[in-house]
């Protein structure tokens, strides 16, 4: 939860810094917003398997043809 007990401020500055990056992080969230902002690629685990796709967050989310799958792993 890299935004647990941050500011705005802060959370602006980390959006920014993680946009910027040109690298790879790994991150795990509840923060929906930050995830929207600076994911480029959703890897979902569950019980029965996973999901790993190169896409937004929105996109993922709103993406019907992954519901069975997203269904399917838990």
């Amino acid at each position: 939860e890299p935004t647990n007990h941050l500011d705005l401020e802060a959370i602006t500055s980390l959006n920014e810094a993680l946009t910027a990056f040109s690298g790879v992080v790994l991150f795990n969230s509840h923060d929906h917003e930050f995830i929207r902002t600076v994911a480029n690629r959703v890897i979902e685990l569950g019980p029965k398997g996973s999901i790993d796709k190169i896409i937004n967050y929105d996109d993922y989310i709103s993406d019907t043809s992954l519901l069975e799958r997203r269904e399917a792993i838990y």
